[in-house]
């Protein structure tokens, strides 16, 4: 076996100092800039930045004094742990958590009744505000209008939720960590998916003792031109509006909207630019980029047919997508899930053999957490979760649905989103209670477990931008590249992950109380954190009825998802990938779905009149298209925070 390396004192502390910098940026430039989302992609902005920042640096020691220079894979190391810093400061974790202990108290009013609907259910301990003083309790008021000039933050009345709920909180992280552990020899050393996310970090961390050198190449600075002069001048624009603004977003519902119905019932459609999107699709496996993008065209002319014969739009619950596409993709989802574990079988029979000690470990790799650990340790976990759930009110049978829809099917099928297709955000289109409902009414589940629902879908379930078991397998991924021991990496990741939730949970809590919850990113304070009760009040205020419609959409999804699966496993021919179909009406393909197009049109040209030759010569061009656009980002957030100007907008909200 290849010798690895061992995660270094230095690279750990570079990698904590670097996890609690990129903190304070995300909350600042998310809560208070509000402009820029700099770490709600899984290939964040913010991370990106630093690593730029620590790779010039080096380059620097390298010249001045190459044996204390770092190594590449201690340059992976700080990534991870400002990767994995970043993305749980923002909507990974605390930009959903927090916020949705106070939101129901603070919004609460005599025209909703959530008082009287909610209040009751939720248990004490669960919240820093008291439940029999009605709402709007100081503690709140104060979190959302700010704190009176001298007035301390209120920290002891939110140490006990917080306490509480970090006992789930850790539970669920660490069902990634076994999860990622567990399945990375399939889908990184069997299966050979692309994780084309990993190829900037370690292009960028490479040592140039090759002669080869990414700084050095000018195919790379072009790509990194090109986003720059846009947002550079988009930027100036906002400061200076006599100078012109190139847009980077082209909304097409008022074009379909003028032609009447049925061609205004698309669904919401808009040319988002992102050239980072661009470059990281350029990656991906051809049939993998038409199956995407065709599969959203083809949801949107679902959407015009379901019209012209009548129907009516109708919104998934909490989703921006139809309500016969969110189940369609449900079914897509389970059928997924299946295909994977068929896939998978040989792989999961050896990590059972090894875990009941009929077989030895044979340390292929050293894998990140032994098998043995992490089966026990998931075992543990998911328990831990579904014993918790039920604390916080659902009934123990719905509690283990959350759970096991939403780790084995929701975080799969998103971590494969990302390894396989490159995607920059991962987002599904349904809640576990939406299975659910293809059996009972939602109205059958109960006072307290709806309301359990509407606190545990908008901190874990709802809007999963930020999911960290995409993360870890990125990081052994780049672990595997750079000759770096996984077993280590697991530390350095803990680690991080102990920073994160130190001072990024202080900071979203001063931020608010010092400026104000309501003059900060509306989205985080007065969106995600209030939508599953705003759903449920009306299933609780007046019985719901049964939709018989749901099965077939439901059943619509599975039979699509099983033929392409079929057809995909037959014929090497066949150009359409059920993880498309999956993926068709996510907030994800709504946001990337022009770039990967604009991607697969690009590549298909180049390798068809060019050859594989000039392929690979160009693949510097399209990582300097991802460095420049996410530069820029991490650029005009700091502009904007220091001098308070206005900042461009990006084509990833």
């Amino acid at each position: 076996m290849t010798e690895r390396f061992r995660v270094t004192p230095r690279s750990l502390i570079i990698g904590l100092i670097g996890a609690a910098v990129v903190c304070f940026i995300v909350c600042w430039a998310e809560l208070v800039v509000t402009t820029i989302q700099i770490a709600i992609c899984q290939f964040a902005p913010a991370a990106i930045g630093l690593l730029l920042l620590v790779v010039l640096v080096n380059v620097g020691l390298k010249r001045i004094w190459r044996r204390i220079a770092l190594k590449p894979h201690e340059i992976i190391v700080i990534y991870v742990m400002v990767l994995v810093a970043a993305l749980t400061t923002s909507r990974g974790l605390l930009e959903r958590w927090l916020p949705a202990l106070v939101a129901v108290n603070y919004y609460a009013t005599p025209a909703n009744h959530w008082e009287n609907t909610f209040f009751p259910n939720i248990p004490q301990w669960a919240v820093p505000w008291d439940i029999q003083g009605g709402a709007q309790a100081p503690i709140v008021v104060s979190f959302y209008e700010g704190l009176k000039p001298g007035a301390p933050i209120p920290w002891q009345p939110w140490l006990g939720p917080i306490g509480w709920w970090l006992i789930v909180v850790v539970a669920m992280l660490l069902s990634c960590a076994f999860m990622a552990s567990i399945i990375r020899r399939q889908w990184i050393d069997n299966e050979k998916l692309s994780f084309p996310l990993v190829n900037l970090p370690v292009e960028m961390a490479k040592d140039e003792s090759d002669g080869r050198s990414f700084f050095a190449n000018k195919m790379m600075w072009i790509g990194f031109a090109l986003p720059t002069i846009v947002f550079a001048l988009n930027g100036l624009h906002g400061i200076y509006p006599s100078l012109p603004r190139i847009p980077t977003e082209y909304p097409l519902n008022p074009v379909f909207g003028g032609m009447g119905r049925p061609w205004r019932d698309l669904g919401f459609t808009t040319a988002y630019c992102s050239m980072a999107a661009v470059g990281f699709s350029y990656f991906l496996p051809a049939e993998v980029l038409f199956s995407l993008w065709s599969f959203y065209v083809l949801l949107r002319l679902e959407n015009i047919l379901f019209s012209a014969f009548g129907a009516a739009p109708e919104a998934m619950p909490l989703y921006p997508t139809t309500l016969w596409n969110g189940y369609q993709v449900m079914g897509a989802y389970l059928v997924l899930m299946v295909y994977f574990v068929k896939a998978a079988l040989p792989h999961l029979r050896h990590v059972w053999a090894v875990t009941a000690g009929r077989v030895p470990d044979d340390g292929h790799g050293r894998e990140f957490i032994p098998y043995r650990y992490a089966v026990i340790g998931l075992g543990i976990a998911l328990a831990v979760s579904i014993y918790w759930f039920t604390k916080l009110g659902m009934s123990p049978w719905m509690a283990v649905i959350e759970v096991v829809i939403y780790v084995f099917v929701v975080i799969v099928v998103m971590a494969r989103s990302v390894g396989e297709a490159g995607m920059l955000m991962t987002e599904t289109s349904f809640r576990p209670v939406d299975l659910v409902k293809l059996f009972t009414r939602a109205g059958n589940l109960g006072p307290s477990t709806l309301t359990a629902l509407s606190l545990a879908d908008a901190v874990f379930t709802r809007d999963l931008r930020g999911n960290l078991m995409s993360t870890f397998l990125d990081g052994l991924k780049m672990s595997d590249l750079v000759k770096l021991d996984r077993r280590h990496l697991f530390g350095a990741i803990a680690a991080a992950l102990i920073v994160a939730l130190l001072v990024g949970g202080a900071l979203h809590l001063i931020i608010p109380y010092q400026r104000g919850a309501m003059t900060l990113y509306s989205y985080v304070y007065r969106g995600n954190s209030l939508l599953g009760f705003q759903h449920f009040q009306p299933v609780m205020d007046a019985p719901d009825k049964y939709d018989p419609r749901l099965p077939v959409f439901f059943g619509s999804g599975v039979i699509v998802a099983v033929f392409l699966s079929i057809m995909r496993a037959r014929y090497a021919w066949w150009p359409l990938a059920p993880l498309g179909f999956a993926l068709s009406g996510s907030w994800s393909m709504i946001v990337f779905w022009f770039p990967i197009f604009i991607a697969w049109l690009l590549k298909w040209g180049i390798v068809r009149y060019g050859g594989m030759k000039t392929y690979m010569n160009l693949k510097p061009l399209f990582l300097g298209l991802i460095l420049g656009e996410f530069s820029q980002a991490v650029l005009w957030a700091t502009i904007a925070g220091i001098w308070r100007t206005p900042a461009p907008s990006f084509p990833w909200p």
